[in-house]
Protein backbone atom coordinates (compact mmCIF):
# COMPACT_ATOMS: atom_id res chain seq x y z
CA UNK A 1 0.00 0.00 0.00
CA UNK A 2 0.78 3.91 0.23
CA UNK A 3 2.53 3.58 3.78
CA UNK A 4 4.98 0.80 2.80
CA UNK A 5 5.67 2.09 -0.80
CA UNK A 6 6.69 5.45 1.76
CA UNK A 7 8.46 3.12 4.03
CA UNK A 8 10.75 1.87 1.38
CA UNK A 9 11.58 5.54 0.23
CA UNK A 10 12.36 6.18 3.83
CA UNK A 11 14.73 3.38 4.30
CA UNK A 12 16.48 3.73 0.82
CA UNK A 13 16.84 7.41 0.73
CA UNK A 14 16.84 8.92 3.97
CA UNK A 15 17.48 7.05 6.91
CA UNK A 16 21.23 6.29 7.18
CA UNK A 17 22.88 3.34 8.77
CA UNK A 18 23.56 3.23 11.75
CA UNK A 19 27.05 3.26 11.57
CA UNK A 20 26.29 6.49 9.47
CA UNK A 21 24.72 8.51 11.93
CA UNK A 22 27.86 7.05 14.45
CA UNK A 23 29.89 8.46 12.19
CA UNK A 24 28.09 11.44 11.68
CA UNK A 25 27.43 12.20 15.64
CA UNK A 26 31.40 11.79 16.21
CA UNK A 27 32.09 13.79 13.24
CA UNK A 28 29.95 16.62 14.72
CA UNK A 29 31.63 16.53 17.97
CA UNK A 30 35.23 16.80 16.72
CA UNK A 31 34.06 19.56 13.94
CA UNK A 32 32.05 22.39 15.65
CA UNK A 33 32.84 25.49 16.37
CA UNK A 34 31.30 24.83 20.14
CA UNK A 35 34.65 25.33 21.85
CA UNK A 36 35.36 22.06 24.38
CA UNK A 37 33.03 19.60 22.62
CA UNK A 38 35.94 17.97 20.74
CA UNK A 39 38.04 17.75 23.42
CA UNK A 40 35.34 15.47 25.09
CA UNK A 41 35.43 13.00 21.92
CA UNK A 42 39.26 13.24 20.70
CA UNK A 43 40.75 12.38 24.40
CA UNK A 44 41.15 8.84 25.61
CA UNK A 45 41.83 9.72 28.77
CA UNK A 46 38.73 9.00 31.44
CA UNK A 47 39.69 11.40 33.68
CA UNK A 48 40.20 14.29 30.86
CA UNK A 49 37.19 13.48 29.59
CA UNK A 50 35.27 13.86 32.72
CA UNK A 51 37.23 16.81 33.10
CA UNK A 52 36.62 18.30 30.12
CA UNK A 53 32.59 17.51 30.24
CA UNK A 54 32.54 19.03 33.46
CA UNK A 55 33.73 22.17 31.90
CA UNK A 56 31.49 22.31 29.16
CA UNK A 57 28.72 21.96 31.45
CA UNK A 58 29.83 24.33 33.71
CA UNK A 59 30.55 27.38 30.51
CA UNK A 60 26.93 26.33 29.23
CA UNK A 61 25.17 26.54 32.84
CA UNK A 62 26.97 30.13 33.58
CA UNK A 63 26.02 30.88 29.37
CA UNK A 64 22.54 29.74 29.99
CA UNK A 65 22.11 31.68 33.36
CA UNK A 66 23.71 34.88 32.07
CA UNK A 67 21.07 35.23 28.99
CA UNK A 68 18.52 34.53 30.66
CA UNK A 69 19.37 37.02 33.41
CA UNK A 70 20.05 39.20 30.36
CA UNK A 71 16.42 38.95 28.79
CA UNK A 72 14.64 38.67 32.11
CA UNK A 73 16.36 42.42 32.37
CA UNK A 74 15.07 43.45 28.81
CA UNK A 75 11.84 42.94 29.24
CA UNK A 76 11.32 44.75 32.63
CA UNK A 77 11.61 47.33 30.05
CA UNK A 78 14.28 49.71 31.98
CA UNK A 79 14.90 52.93 31.02
CA UNK A 80 17.87 55.75 31.80
CA UNK A 81 17.67 59.51 32.32
CA UNK A 82 19.67 61.30 30.62
CA UNK A 83 19.72 65.94 31.08
CA UNK A 84 21.45 67.71 28.46
CA UNK A 85 22.31 71.65 28.59
CA UNK A 86 21.92 73.22 25.22
CA UNK A 87 23.14 76.88 24.81
CA UNK A 88 21.51 78.59 21.93
CA UNK A 89 21.94 82.22 20.38
CA UNK A 90 18.54 83.33 20.61
CA UNK A 91 15.33 80.49 22.01
CA UNK A 92 11.84 81.26 21.83
CA UNK A 93 10.27 83.48 24.24
CA UNK A 94 6.81 81.59 26.01
CA UNK A 95 3.33 82.71 26.04
CA UNK A 96 2.09 84.31 29.58
CA UNK A 97 -1.13 84.08 30.86
CA UNK A 98 -2.83 87.05 32.78
CA UNK A 99 -5.72 87.08 35.23
CA UNK A 100 -7.08 89.65 37.92
CA UNK A 101 -7.85 87.73 41.45
CA UNK A 102 -10.72 90.16 41.57
CA UNK A 103 -13.07 88.97 38.46
CA UNK A 104 -15.90 91.10 38.10
CA UNK A 105 -16.58 95.10 38.73
CA UNK A 106 -18.51 95.75 41.67
CA UNK A 107 -21.20 98.06 39.55
CA UNK A 108 -22.54 95.04 37.76
CA UNK A 109 -22.94 92.83 40.74
CA UNK A 110 -26.27 92.88 41.58
CA UNK A 111 -26.31 89.81 43.88
CA UNK A 112 -22.87 89.49 44.09
CA UNK A 113 -22.38 85.95 45.88
CA UNK A 114 -25.07 84.27 43.42
CA UNK A 115 -22.81 85.91 40.09
CA UNK A 116 -19.53 83.78 42.04
CA UNK A 117 -21.61 80.93 42.57
CA UNK A 118 -22.91 80.50 39.55
CA UNK A 119 -19.25 81.48 37.46
CA UNK A 120 -17.57 78.74 40.29
CA UNK A 121 -19.97 75.82 38.90
CA UNK A 122 -19.42 77.00 35.01
CA UNK A 123 -15.27 77.10 36.00
CA UNK A 124 -15.86 73.99 38.27
CA UNK A 125 -15.56 71.86 34.70
CA UNK A 126 -11.55 73.36 34.73
CA UNK A 127 -11.03 73.31 38.55
CA UNK A 128 -13.23 71.13 41.02
CA UNK A 129 -15.61 73.03 43.24
CA UNK A 130 -18.18 72.25 45.31
CA UNK A 131 -21.65 74.40 46.38
CA UNK A 132 -22.50 74.85 50.17
CA UNK A 133 -26.21 73.31 50.77
CA UNK A 134 -27.21 76.47 52.26
CA UNK A 135 -26.91 78.42 48.76
CA UNK A 136 -28.85 76.36 46.42
CA UNK A 137 -32.28 77.58 47.06
CA UNK A 138 -31.35 81.07 46.54
CA UNK A 139 -29.58 79.72 43.24
CA UNK A 140 -32.24 77.73 42.61
CA UNK A 141 -34.66 81.09 42.74
CA UNK A 142 -32.21 83.19 40.82
CA UNK A 143 -31.70 80.18 37.85
CA UNK A 144 -35.67 80.10 37.82
CA UNK A 145 -36.20 84.05 37.47
CA UNK A 146 -33.46 85.16 34.91
CA UNK A 147 -33.56 82.06 32.63
CA UNK A 148 -32.18 84.28 29.64
CA UNK A 149 -29.22 85.01 31.94
CA UNK A 150 -26.29 84.27 29.87
CA UNK A 151 -23.32 83.94 32.51
CA UNK A 152 -20.63 83.93 29.60
CA UNK A 153 -21.42 87.40 27.89
CA UNK A 154 -22.05 88.40 31.46
CA UNK A 155 -18.66 87.72 32.08
CA UNK A 156 -16.98 88.88 29.28
CA UNK A 157 -18.58 92.46 29.50
CA UNK A 158 -18.34 92.92 33.04
CA UNK A 159 -15.20 90.52 34.08
CA UNK A 160 -12.00 92.17 33.98
CA UNK A 161 -10.55 94.36 30.32
CA UNK A 162 -7.22 95.13 29.47
CA UNK A 163 -6.77 98.26 27.96
CA UNK A 164 -4.58 101.49 28.66
CA UNK A 165 -6.43 102.18 32.19
CA UNK A 166 -5.25 98.73 33.20
CA UNK A 167 -2.34 98.05 31.40
CA UNK A 168 0.09 100.76 31.96
CA UNK A 169 3.06 99.80 30.52
CA UNK A 170 3.96 96.92 28.42
CA UNK A 171 7.44 96.60 26.78
CA UNK A 172 9.16 93.40 25.16
CA UNK A 173 12.65 93.56 24.23
CA UNK A 174 12.80 97.24 24.25
CA UNK A 175 9.70 97.35 21.83
CA UNK A 176 6.50 98.43 23.20
CA UNK A 177 3.53 95.97 23.27
CA UNK A 178 -0.35 96.71 23.31
CA UNK A 179 -3.24 95.22 24.98
CA UNK A 180 -4.12 94.60 21.29
CA UNK A 181 -1.15 92.22 21.14
CA UNK A 182 -3.37 90.04 24.15
CA UNK A 183 -5.62 87.48 23.61
CA UNK A 184 -8.83 87.15 25.27
CA UNK A 185 -9.51 83.20 27.07
CA UNK A 186 -11.87 82.26 29.88
CA UNK A 187 -10.36 80.42 32.52
CA UNK A 188 -11.14 79.54 36.34
CA UNK A 189 -10.58 83.27 36.97
CA UNK A 190 -12.96 84.54 34.04
CA UNK A 191 -11.81 86.72 31.75
CA UNK A 192 -7.79 86.69 30.90
CA UNK A 193 -5.40 87.50 28.29
CA UNK A 194 -2.17 86.00 27.04
CA UNK A 195 0.97 87.24 25.46
CA UNK A 196 2.16 85.47 22.61
CA UNK A 197 -0.82 83.51 22.21
CA UNK A 198 0.62 83.28 18.24
CA UNK A 199 4.00 82.38 18.94
CA UNK A 200 5.51 84.71 16.39
CA UNK A 201 9.08 83.95 15.00
CA UNK A 202 9.73 87.45 15.89
CA UNK A 203 9.07 86.67 19.32
CA UNK A 204 12.81 85.96 20.12
CA UNK A 205 14.94 86.87 22.98
CA UNK A 206 18.71 86.73 21.75
CA UNK A 207 20.06 88.62 25.26
CA UNK A 208 19.38 86.99 28.37
CA UNK A 209 18.13 89.54 31.42
CA UNK A 210 15.50 91.25 28.50
CA UNK A 211 12.26 90.08 28.58
CA UNK A 212 8.72 91.34 29.01
CA UNK A 213 8.18 94.23 31.36
CA UNK A 214 4.62 94.86 32.45
CA UNK A 215 2.56 97.44 34.81
CA UNK A 216 -1.05 96.79 35.95
CA UNK A 217 -3.76 98.67 37.49
CA UNK A 218 -5.62 96.00 39.33
CA UNK A 219 -8.53 99.20 40.23
CA UNK A 220 -9.68 97.70 43.12
CA UNK A 221 -12.53 99.92 43.30
CA UNK A 222 -13.95 98.49 40.45
CA UNK A 223 -13.43 94.99 40.70
CA UNK A 224 -14.77 93.13 43.59
CA UNK A 225 -14.99 89.32 45.06
CA UNK A 226 -16.48 87.37 47.54
CA UNK A 227 -14.75 86.87 50.30
CA UNK A 228 -17.22 84.76 52.14
CA UNK A 229 -16.09 81.67 49.35
CA UNK A 230 -12.65 82.45 50.15
CA UNK A 231 -11.48 84.73 47.51
CA UNK A 232 -9.41 88.20 49.73
CA UNK A 233 -6.39 88.26 48.05
CA UNK A 234 -5.78 91.37 45.31
CA UNK A 235 -3.34 91.58 42.78
CA UNK A 236 -2.16 89.88 39.31
CA UNK A 237 -2.21 86.14 38.54
CA UNK A 238 0.07 84.09 35.59
CA UNK A 239 0.94 81.06 34.43
CA UNK A 240 4.13 80.87 31.66
CA UNK A 241 3.17 77.91 29.42
CA UNK A 242 3.56 77.00 25.84
CA UNK A 243 2.10 79.24 22.86
CA UNK A 244 0.65 76.06 21.59
CA UNK A 245 -0.81 74.74 24.71
CA UNK A 246 -3.76 76.22 26.96
CA UNK A 247 -3.16 78.12 30.03
CA UNK A 248 -3.81 75.89 33.52
CA UNK A 249 -3.85 78.02 36.48
CA UNK A 250 -4.78 75.08 38.93
CA UNK A 251 -1.62 74.49 40.85
CA UNK A 252 0.64 76.35 38.10
CA UNK A 253 -0.34 80.00 38.48
CA UNK A 254 2.30 82.57 40.02
CA UNK A 255 0.68 85.27 42.32
CA UNK A 256 1.30 88.85 42.42
CA UNK A 257 -0.03 90.91 45.39
CA UNK A 258 -0.76 95.13 44.57
CA UNK A 259 2.22 97.16 45.57
CA UNK A 260 4.60 94.40 44.64
CA UNK A 261 7.20 94.50 42.11
CA UNK A 262 8.00 90.04 40.60
CA UNK A 263 10.93 89.70 39.06
CA UNK A 264 10.39 86.08 36.93
CA UNK A 265 13.57 84.38 35.86
CA UNK A 266 12.69 81.39 33.33
CA UNK A 267 14.19 78.16 31.90
CA UNK A 268 12.45 76.01 29.11
CA UNK A 269 12.60 72.38 29.92
CA UNK A 270 11.76 70.17 26.96
CA UNK A 271 11.31 66.28 28.41
CA UNK A 272 11.24 63.46 25.98
CA UNK A 273 9.31 60.72 27.32
CA UNK A 274 9.98 57.15 25.68
CA UNK A 275 6.47 55.30 24.57
CA UNK A 276 5.29 52.37 26.01
CA UNK A 277 6.30 49.99 27.45
CA UNK A 278 9.60 51.69 28.24
CA UNK A 279 7.39 54.68 29.07
CA UNK A 280 3.67 55.84 29.30
CA UNK A 281 3.34 57.67 26.31
CA UNK A 282 1.44 57.05 23.31
CA UNK A 283 2.97 59.09 20.23
CA UNK A 284 -0.44 57.79 18.02
CA UNK A 285 -2.68 60.00 20.03
CA UNK A 286 -3.82 63.07 18.36
CA UNK A 287 -6.12 65.33 19.26
CA UNK A 288 -9.14 67.51 18.14
CA UNK A 289 -9.34 70.80 18.99
CA UNK A 290 -5.66 71.73 19.91
CA UNK A 291 -2.40 71.94 17.53
CA UNK A 292 -0.16 69.66 20.04
CA UNK A 293 -1.06 67.08 22.51
CA UNK A 294 -1.10 67.54 26.32
CA UNK A 295 -2.55 66.19 29.23
CA UNK A 296 -4.40 69.28 29.82
CA UNK A 297 -5.92 69.99 26.47
CA UNK A 298 -6.82 65.75 26.40
CA UNK A 299 -8.51 65.96 29.62
CA UNK A 300 -10.44 68.98 28.37
CA UNK A 301 -11.92 67.45 25.12
CA UNK A 302 -12.17 64.15 26.85
CA UNK A 303 -14.66 66.29 29.49
CA UNK A 304 -16.67 68.00 26.60
CA UNK A 305 -17.23 64.53 24.99
CA UNK A 306 -18.97 62.70 27.71
CA UNK A 307 -20.89 66.25 28.83
CA UNK A 308 -22.15 66.67 25.53
CA UNK A 309 -23.26 62.84 25.58
CA UNK A 310 -24.88 63.30 28.71
CA UNK A 311 -26.52 66.95 28.55
CA UNK A 312 -26.75 67.52 25.00
CA UNK A 313 -24.85 70.72 25.60
CA UNK A 314 -21.38 71.99 25.86
CA UNK A 315 -19.41 74.38 28.24
CA UNK A 316 -18.27 77.39 26.09
CA UNK A 317 -15.15 76.93 28.82
CA UNK A 318 -14.61 73.71 26.91
CA UNK A 319 -13.30 73.21 23.58
CA UNK A 320 -15.83 71.82 21.02
CA UNK A 321 -18.52 73.43 18.22
CA UNK A 322 -21.52 71.79 20.07
CA UNK A 323 -24.48 73.89 21.09
CA UNK A 324 -23.63 76.11 23.98
CA UNK A 325 -25.18 74.87 27.44
CA UNK A 326 -27.28 77.53 29.39
CA UNK A 327 -27.41 77.86 32.81
CA UNK A 328 -29.99 75.74 34.26
CA UNK A 329 -28.55 72.75 32.32
CA UNK A 330 -25.06 73.88 33.98
CA UNK A 331 -26.42 73.64 37.16
CA UNK A 332 -28.99 70.76 36.64
CA UNK A 333 -26.91 68.64 34.25
CA UNK A 334 -23.38 69.88 33.56
CA UNK A 335 -22.04 70.24 37.03
CA UNK A 336 -23.27 66.71 38.37
CA UNK A 337 -21.47 65.29 35.01
CA UNK A 338 -18.41 66.79 36.17
CA UNK A 339 -18.70 64.63 39.58
CA UNK A 340 -20.07 61.72 37.10
CA UNK A 341 -16.46 62.19 35.07
CA UNK A 342 -14.96 62.49 38.71
CA UNK A 343 -15.89 59.54 40.48
CA UNK A 344 -16.18 57.01 37.94
CA UNK A 345 -12.81 58.00 36.85
CA UNK A 346 -14.28 58.51 33.07
CA UNK A 347 -11.49 61.07 31.67
CA UNK A 348 -7.93 59.81 33.85
CA UNK A 349 -4.56 61.57 33.41
CA UNK A 350 -0.87 59.59 34.20
CA UNK A 351 -0.36 55.78 32.56
CA UNK A 352 -0.46 54.52 29.11
CA UNK A 353 -3.62 52.88 29.66
CA UNK A 354 -5.32 55.81 31.04
CA UNK A 355 -7.37 58.09 28.94
CA UNK A 356 -4.86 60.66 28.92
CA UNK A 357 -1.24 59.29 29.05
CA UNK A 358 1.87 61.50 29.33
CA UNK A 359 3.14 63.36 26.45
CA UNK A 360 6.16 62.30 24.41
CA UNK A 361 7.54 65.68 24.03
CA UNK A 362 6.24 68.61 26.08
CA UNK A 363 8.02 71.86 27.01
CA UNK A 364 7.79 73.10 30.51
CA UNK A 365 9.44 76.70 31.85
CA UNK A 366 10.08 76.32 35.58
CA UNK A 367 10.48 79.88 37.22
CA UNK A 368 11.97 81.07 39.75
CA UNK A 369 10.58 84.47 41.45
CA UNK A 370 11.48 87.59 43.76
CA UNK A 371 9.92 90.00 45.09
CA UNK A 372 10.19 93.50 46.09
CA UNK A 373 7.79 96.37 47.08
CA UNK A 374 6.71 98.46 44.26
CA UNK A 375 8.48 101.80 43.83
CA UNK A 376 10.32 104.14 46.36
CA UNK A 377 9.26 107.45 47.33
CA UNK A 378 10.01 109.43 44.15
CA UNK A 379 8.79 106.46 42.43
CA UNK A 380 5.31 106.82 44.28
CA UNK A 381 5.77 110.45 43.23
CA UNK A 382 6.07 110.38 39.57
CA UNK A 383 3.24 107.69 39.01
CA UNK A 384 0.81 109.71 41.42
CA UNK A 385 1.51 112.67 39.19
CA UNK A 386 1.36 110.52 36.08
CA UNK A 387 -1.90 109.12 37.33
CA UNK A 388 -3.36 111.73 38.78
CA UNK A 389 -3.74 109.20 41.47
CA UNK A 390 -3.53 109.47 45.71
CA UNK A 391 -0.06 107.48 46.70
CA UNK A 392 -2.38 105.24 48.42
CA UNK A 393 -3.46 104.56 45.46
CA UNK A 394 -0.55 103.86 44.04
CA UNK A 395 0.26 101.46 46.65
CA UNK A 396 -3.27 99.47 46.25
CA UNK A 397 -3.29 99.26 43.10
CA UNK A 398 -0.43 98.77 40.74
CA UNK A 399 1.69 95.39 40.21
CA UNK A 400 4.68 94.96 38.00
CA UNK A 401 5.98 92.17 36.31
CA UNK A 402 9.46 91.31 34.24
CA UNK A 403 9.62 87.92 32.51
CA UNK A 404 13.03 87.43 31.39
CA UNK A 405 14.66 84.31 30.50
CA UNK A 406 18.17 83.31 33.08
CA UNK A 407 20.30 82.66 30.20
CA UNK A 408 20.08 81.56 26.82
CA UNK A 409 20.01 77.98 26.70
CA UNK A 410 17.13 74.97 27.63
CA UNK A 411 17.72 71.62 29.25
CA UNK A 412 16.28 68.78 27.28
CA UNK A 413 15.62 65.57 30.19
CA UNK A 414 15.31 62.77 27.47
CA UNK A 415 14.07 59.11 29.03
CA UNK A 416 15.77 56.29 26.48
CA UNK A 417 15.68 52.52 26.63
CA UNK A 418 18.63 51.12 28.94
CA UNK A 419 18.70 48.45 27.09
CA UNK A 420 18.30 48.04 22.99
CA UNK A 421 17.71 45.04 21.16
CA UNK A 422 21.03 45.44 19.40
CA UNK A 423 22.37 45.70 23.11
CA UNK A 424 21.12 42.44 24.07
CA UNK A 425 22.24 40.94 21.30
CA UNK A 426 25.69 42.15 22.05
CA UNK A 427 25.31 40.93 25.52
CA UNK A 428 24.11 38.32 24.06
CA UNK A 429 26.51 37.13 21.46
CA UNK A 430 29.82 37.86 24.18
CA UNK A 431 28.37 35.84 26.60
CA UNK A 432 28.76 33.12 24.38
CA UNK A 433 32.34 33.59 23.17
CA UNK A 434 33.54 34.35 26.40
CA UNK A 435 32.55 31.02 28.14
CA UNK A 436 31.69 28.54 25.02
CA UNK A 437 33.74 30.56 22.24
CA UNK A 438 30.39 30.41 19.76
CA UNK A 439 29.12 32.38 17.59
CA UNK A 440 25.72 32.76 15.10
CA UNK A 441 28.04 30.16 12.87
CA UNK A 442 27.79 27.95 15.79
CA UNK A 443 23.84 28.59 16.67
CA UNK A 444 23.21 27.29 13.22
CA UNK A 445 25.96 24.54 13.27
CA UNK A 446 23.53 23.53 16.58
CA UNK A 447 20.33 24.25 14.51
CA UNK A 448 21.40 21.64 11.64
CA UNK A 449 22.45 19.13 13.89
CA UNK A 450 19.34 18.67 16.07
CA UNK A 451 16.97 19.72 12.73
CA UNK A 452 18.85 16.30 11.38
CA UNK A 453 18.47 14.48 14.22
CA UNK A 454 14.54 15.40 14.89
CA UNK A 455 14.20 14.32 11.21
CA UNK A 456 15.84 11.00 12.11
CA UNK A 457 13.69 10.43 14.83
CA UNK A 458 10.50 10.99 12.88
CA UNK A 459 11.33 8.86 10.33
CA UNK A 460 12.19 6.53 13.01
CA UNK A 461 8.58 6.29 14.37
CA UNK A 462 7.04 6.65 11.19
CA UNK A 463 8.76 3.30 10.44
CA UNK A 464 7.47 2.01 13.35
CA UNK A 465 3.78 2.59 12.56
CA UNK A 466 1.55 -0.03 11.89
CA UNK A 467 0.71 -1.01 8.41
CA UNK A 468 -2.13 0.72 6.72
CA UNK A 469 -5.69 -1.89 6.03
CA UNK A 470 -6.41 -2.26 2.69
CA UNK A 471 -10.34 -1.22 2.05
CA UNK A 472 -11.05 -4.02 -0.76
CA UNK A 473 -13.56 -6.35 -0.83
CA UNK A 474 -13.92 -9.67 1.20
CA UNK A 475 -14.44 -11.64 -2.13
CA UNK A 476 -11.18 -9.95 -3.27
CA UNK A 477 -9.30 -9.93 -0.07
CA UNK A 478 -9.41 -13.63 0.40
CA UNK A 479 -7.35 -15.56 -1.49
CA UNK A 480 -8.26 -18.70 -3.59
CA UNK A 481 -6.99 -22.35 -2.74
CA UNK A 482 -4.64 -22.23 -5.56
CA UNK A 483 -3.09 -18.94 -4.74
CA UNK A 484 -2.60 -19.90 -1.31
CA UNK A 485 -0.58 -23.04 -2.46
CA UNK A 486 1.01 -20.99 -4.90
CA UNK A 487 2.12 -18.51 -2.53
CA UNK A 488 3.34 -21.63 -0.32
CA UNK A 489 5.55 -23.16 -2.84
CA UNK A 490 6.93 -19.70 -3.80
CA UNK A 491 8.05 -19.08 0.03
Amino acid sequence: GILEKIRLYLIKKLLPHLEDRRKYHQEFASSTSFHGVHNIVRTRSKTRKVLWLLVVAGCLAIVIWQICSRFIYYFSWPTTTTVVVQYVENVKFPAVTFCNLNRFQAHAVSNLRIIFIIWNIVSGVLQKFAVEEKYSQELHDFLLGNQNFSIKEFTRKNGFFLNSSTLLECEFFGKPCYPQDFEHVFTEYGNCFTFNHNDLSARRVSLSGRGLHLLFDVQQEKFTDEPALGYTDAGITFVIHSPKELPRFDGLGLLTPVGMHAQVAIRQLKSIIQEYPWGECKPDIKLQYHKIYSTNGCLQECKARYIQDWCGCLPFVLPGNGTECDLLKFYNCVYPAVYNIEIKGLCTVGTHNSTCPTPCEETDYPTTVTYSRFGGEKAIKYFSTKLKKSPEYIRQNLVRIDIKYHDLSYKITQQQKALTISELLADVGGQLGLFCGASMITIIELLEYILTNFCWMCIFLLLKAPEMPQWNNPSQSQPTHKEKNKGIQEC
